[in-house]
């Protein structure tokens, strides 16, 4: 059976699509994961991250490939900052957002991995045919509540998420449909992808905050 599929475009002067972060070490992957485009999408449609039944029940729902157009280079920021109890900072909602921690006598510091200049392509679906529907989606890509940003609020995309639709079984069906090569990763829906996949930690309970698990996924050269 033939299925609709979102044309996502991911590409940025500098973007993060996150990992596994160990202590003050922010490391970023080179596709997204699941948890990174339900808090993408989400944005787009105006959620609250307290809204966290609605984010875990999209992520849920998410079916999706990704495709790498253009390899982006890795790029580290080292990051120092001395906070005080009241420092506030800047958002769209018009409101300041500000601090209830202490203030740190020495500076705050951590490193932060992005890709410069990388151009991913992302395929997507919802499995239940309930509000959001895959068009709720597309219209909030098209014209999002809030800003959008990939990975974090500095990496501002280069050019319209949205590309279009197109069709294919699977997700590997609709990567080939895109007409583009690179090395692309997609989920197990077909008996012979068993034998190659491997856990994917990338889901997030959003209830939590922590980790929520792995997807099973393949992964290999779209030509």
């Amino acid at each position: 059976m033939t299925l609709r599929w979102l044309h996502l475009r991911l590409s940025a002067p500098l973007l993060s699509f996150g990992g596994v972060a160990i202590d003050h070490v922010g490391p970023t992957r080179d596709m997204p994961s699941a948890s990174t485009l339900t808090g993408l999408i989400a944005n787009a449609i105006g959620w609250r991250r307290e809204e966290s039944a609605a984010h875990q029940a999209l992520q849920d729902r998410l079916v999706f490939g990704a495709l790498i157009v253009r390899q982006g280079r890795l790029l580290t920021d080292t990051q120092n900052a001395k906070l005080e109890a009241r420092d506030r900072g800047w958002t769209t909602l018009g409101q300041p957002e500000t601090r209830a921690g202490a203030t740190y006598d020495s500076p705050h510091r951590r490193r932060r991995d992005h890709l410069a200049d990388h151009d991913c392509r992302v395929v997507l679906r919802l499995t239940g045919d309930y509000a959001p529907t895959i068009d709720d989606l597309a219209q909030a890509l098209d014209r999002p509540a809030r800003p959008l940003f990939i990975g974090r609020k500095h990496c501002l995309p280069a050019a319209p998420l949205l590309v279009g639709w197109t069709e294919g079984a699977t997700a590997h069906d609709a990567l080939l449909s895109l007409g583009l090569s690179g090395r692309g990763a997609w989920p197990v829906e077909v008996e012979t992808d068993a034998a190659l996949a491997r856990d994917l930690a990338d889901l997030r309970n959003w209830r939590s905050g922590l980790h929520g698990g792995s997807r099973h996924i393949v992964e290999g050269v779209i030509a």
